[in-house]
Formats: structure tokens, C-alpha cells, sequence
């Protein structure tokens, strides 16, 4: 096994690089198909070499999967399809010894339909305790046969189902997956237990789900586009909720991070208080086109926002949700926006992949946290799944035009050789999703060989990044550079230059040259979609 690491600072989250996996696709340990605990398990060894400080898991838990784990039946159960709660244990125990620490993913917005609470719900009828666990209503016309309000789900089609009885009931999202409401007493105890169960056994951390969605006018009033105060993102009953999970989490020395969708900055900011959540994910920053004026307003902004509460920033490319990085940095239009995504968009993968590997380095530069999702280290592109074999609900419910976000959840390929490139897959069929035909090319064993990889070079980014003072956590400064060109530097003399251009660029005067995404040109110039790493 990896010698284990240990951690830079007793804030281990202000500069960690936190790996996320996808249970069902990183590796299938039964060889049933699906990605498993034990598939994780065996690979441990590999995520310590790569070089990362945590992992950070989507929803393992009891579920019908309709959304991939996130219509959740059991916070306290781990999937069959995924192994047992003793597995899981066991997984946190070995990472722990490995320096790798694990965080968890809540979604406190909604449960799974299969949920208990759900389920007595449905049973008790209007006016029931087990209901006002929930939102239901009656709806609006002459029978009732209208829903309650007009509010657009975050899936496309209707918010509102009707059960037989005749009431309506609340889903931001799909009809299995039932709001919670947070006005009760009994989903803020559960949740907070639900908390407490996993830091006892030993979670360093909590990805909270939907964080800014969970509070709702109790008046459920109409919504009107970009008219304040909006009915249920950001209210102000939600920081009360995170105050009481900062204390708790405060007991344990375990940290938050918020998936927190908000363009203002002041409002956003209000979440990173120190009583609040620790970090929050940074999204203008993962669907900022690959541009240097934009990229640099977006950096600047974000350093913005956090600075008066103390907050470290948090940088990420990619998630199980987006297109790969790969895959969108080699298209026209580099930015992402879930309303634009559409089946056959014209892709350049070799500039992706030299635009990835640049915008790697970029990341791991700034102050901050990095989170790395899943096969990006392997220069993964998004894939593209057979209509007949796409699974994601944002599909179906977009009426088949959005091809969803399966693409970006294929299976790993870890040996080139190896039926299935190596996922682990014994059991008649294939995977759970299929793989591309030219998925060996990007397989671990293979790219382990080869020193020009993509794996090579986030293995030594990340060493560098560890051993070397002046990453991380702390301060950055721009420096001139010509139109095109984006250079910063860090402490102890760091310099990270980004060359945007079409042309080829002189570095700055310097004693080292740390790393390169990419040769330097035969003038030892930095060409286009290159970054490098040098010390002045």
C-alpha cells in the first residue's frame, strides 16, 4: 500500500484537494455491474498515490436510485448495490489510515418516496402530522384539480403531484422525490441526528445538497423571474438551520461544504460565516468559459465574496452534473449552462485535452480548496450514451432533448486489457452504463507508463502542490502580462502563467521551472493553452 500523508494544517480544509466519487461508476468490486464499496476499497491505494486529502462520496445510501442516490429511503443504510454499513465503516477507517479523509453527501431538500415519512404520509391523509412533515395542499380550480402554485421544477415540467385523495404535494425536483418541510421540528431533529450518526463514524465532512433550496414561504406564493423575495431559494430561515449544523459539526472537527447556486455575492457569502458552513462550492467558476478576461473576473470576484468572512474558495471543474472539462473546453462555446446542453455539439477533444490539462494547473494555483471529480485526472471526454441506454430524469423530463448527465457518469476504465477496461464487470451484460469503444486508451494501467499522460500530470501537480510552500491557502497577486496572458503569484516566490493567446509567450525571469501542461516551444516560450508553474 501508498505510504500514508498527513494533513499540511489542522484546517485541512482550507487547502485540500477532495476527490468526489461516484459510487455506482468508479469501480465494481462484486463484478455485478455496479460501481461498489468494495470497488473503492481495493482502489484506496490509487487515490493515495494520485495524491488527494479526502473523497468526498455522492449519496451511498438506501435508495430506488430514480436520481442517482439522490432520492434518498434511509440516511442510516447503506445500497445494496453499494455493500453495508459495516463496508462503510471499514472504507473510513481504511482511508483514515491511508491520510485520506471522507465526507458525505446530505440532501436535506427532499427525501426518496420510499421513504417512511413519505410513506405514512400517503396513508394518513390531508390534515395528518405525518403530512405536515411535508407540502401538501389543496389545489387550485373548481375540483381542485390545478396545483397549488406555478413554481418551475429545477428537472423541467411540473413541481406538483397529485396523490388519489385529491391533495397536491411539493418536489422541486422529481415526483419521487418529495420536499421536506423545514418549518417542521421533526425534519430539523432528524437531520441533525442523521448528522451525528456520521460524524461518529468517523466522517471528516458533509456535501450538503440543494443547500440553498430547502426553506419555502409558508404561503407557497407564485413565482415571477428575477421578482425578490423569491418564494424558496435563499431565505433567511436557512441560516438558522446552518448555525445549529455548525455546532454540531464543531464537536467533531468535521467540516461543511454547500452546494450553493446564488449570483449575489453578498447573499452567497452570508452562508461562509464562521458560524455557518465552512466553504461552498464555486460555480461561476466551473461554468466560466475559457477565456483569460472572464476567468480572471470570475477569480477576482470569488476572492471578492469570500474575503469578508474569512473563507477559503473553493475551485472545481467539473461534477457528476456538468460536462467533462475535456469535452467543453473543446467546443465553440467553452462555458456551460444546463439550458444550453443538447445531443451532437461539434467537440475538438485534442484541444479539450490541452485546454484541461492547462486549466489544471490553473486550479491548483489558487488559494484555496480543489475538488476533483472523478476521471478528470484521466482526461475522461463526456460520452455519448445511446438514447435507449440514457437513465438520467433530466432527459425524460426535458422531453428527450436534454441528452442529461449520464455522459459524465460512465464507468472508470482502470486496465486497458481487462474486459471493461478493468471496472470489474464479471456478470453477464456490461456495465450499468455502457463504455465508449476507445475507453481503453484513457485506462489507468496504461496511462501510469506514459510520463506525457494526463494522470502523470495531475500525480505531480498534486505532489508539488503538497510539498511545496506557498500553494494553497493563503495570498495571490496578479502580475502584468500582455493581452491573452494571465500570471499570479503566490508566496515563496510561485508564479503560475497562463498563456491564452494564439501566440506563443516568454516566460517572466525566473530560477526554476516547476512544471509545464504541456513543452515549452524549442525558444522555451509558452504556447497557446499552456500553463506553467515557475519560481522567480
Amino acid at each position: 500500500m501508498a505510504a500514508p500523508h498527513s494533513p499540511r494544517t489542522d484546517d485541512w480544509w482550507r487547502d485540500a484537494v477532495i476527490y468526489q466519487v461516484y459510487p455506482r461508476s468508479f469501480a465494481d468490486g462484486d463484478g455485478d455491474g455496479t460501481g461498489d464499496l468494495a470497488g473503492v476499497r481495493a482502489r484506496l491505494p490509487y487515490l493515495a498515490e494520485l495524491g488527494v486529502d479526502a473523497v468526498w462520496f455522492t449519496p451511498w445510501y438506501a435508495s430506488p436510485m430514480v436520481d442517482g442516490g439522490y432520492d434518498v429511503a434511509d440516511y442510516r443504510a447503506i445500497d445494496p448495490a453499494f455493500g453495508t454499513l459495516d463496508e462503510a465503516e471499514k472504507l473510513i477507517a481504511e482511508a483514515a489510515a491511508l491520510g485520506i479523509r471522507v465526507i458525505v453527501d446530505i440532501v436535506p431538500n427532499h427525501v426518496s418516496d420510499r421513504h417512511p415519512w413519505f410513506q405514512d404520509a400517503l396513508a394518513a391523509g390531508p390534515g395528518s402530522p405525518e403530512r405536515a412533515r411535508f407540502h401538501f395542499r389543496p389545489g387550485r380550480g373548481e375540483n381542485g384539480e390545478l396545483p397549488p402554485n406555478d413554481w418551475p421544477s429545477e428537472f423541467s415540467g411540473t413541481t406538483w403531484t397529485r396523490v388519489p385523495d385529491g391533495e397536491w404535494y411539493l418536489h422541486l425536483f422529481t415526483p419521487e422525490q418529495p420536499d421536506l418541510n423545514w418549518a417542521h421540528p421533526e425534519v430539523r431533529r432528524e437531520h441533525e441526528d442523521i448528522l451525528r450518526f456520521w460524524f461518529e463514524r468517523g466522517v471528516a465532512g458533509v456535501r450538503i445538497d440543494s443547500a440553498a433550496l430547502l426553506a419555502k414561504d409558508p404561503a407557497l406564493p407564485g413565482f415571477e423571474k428575477g421578482v425578490d423575495p423569491h418564494p424558496y431559494v435563499d431565505l433567511d430561515e436557512l441560516h438558522d438551520i446552518y448555525r445549529s449544523w455548525r455546532s454540531i459539526a464543531d464537536e467533531y472537527g468535521a467540516m461543511f461544504v454547500g452546494e450553493v447556486w446564488l449570483p449575489d455575492a453578498e447573499r452567497f457569502a452570508r452562508y461562509l460565516r464562521p458560524d455557518e458552513l465552512h466553504t461552498a462550492f464555486n460555480f461561476n467558476f466551473l461554468t466560466c468559459a475559457w477565456e483569460s478576461k472572464r476567468l480572471r473576473a470570475v477569480i477576482d470576484a470569488t476572492l471578492a465574496e469570500h474575503a469578508p468572512v474569512g473563507a477559503p474558495a473553493t475551485w472545481v471543474l467539473c461534477n457528476h452534473d456538468v460536462t467533462r472539462t475535456v469535452t467543453r473546453y473543446g467546443r465553440t462555446d467553452t462555458a456551460f449552462d444546463f439550458a444550453t446542453k443538447a445531443f451532437g455539439t461539434p467537440t475538438d477533444l485534442g484541444l479539450g485535452t490541452r485546454r484541461a490539462r492547462s486549466a489544471a494547473l490553473l486550479t491548483l494555483a489558487l488559494p484555496g480548496s480543489v475538488y476533483l471529480y472523478q476521471g478528470e485526472e484521466l482526461g475522461l471526454p463526456e460520452a455519448d450514451i445511446p438514447r435507449e441506454r440514457i437513465l438520467d430524469p433530466m432527459h425524460f423530463r426535458s422531453g428527450g432533448t436534454d441528452p442529461g448527465r449520464d455522459g459524465c457518469r460512465v464507468p472508470l476504465p482502470w486496465a486497458a486489457e481487462a474486459p471493461y477496461a478493468g471496472f470489474g464487470t464479471t456478470a453477464p451484460g456490461e456495465p450499468w452504463l455502457p463504455q465508449p469503444e476507445d475507453w481503453t486508451t484513457y485506462a489507468v494501467d496504461r496511462q501510469s507508463l506514459d510520463p506525457a499522460s494526463m494522470l502523470t500530470l495531475y500525480r505531480e501537480a498534486l505532489l508539488i502542490r503538497r510539498s511545496t510552500r506557498g500553494f494553497g491557502d493563503g495570498p495571490m497577486t496578479w502580475q502584468p502580462t500582455e493581452d491573452g496572458v494571465l500570471a499570479f503569484s503566490r508566496p515563496q516566490g510561485l508564479v503560475c502563467v497562463v498563456n491564452f493567446s494564439a501566440r506563443p509567450v516568454e516566460l517572466p525571469p525566473h530560477r526554476e521551472l516547476i512544471l509545464v501542461s504541456d513543452p515549452l516551444d524549442d525558444d522555451g516560450r509558452l504556447p497557446q493553452d499552456t500553463t506553467a508553474w515557475i519560481r522567480v
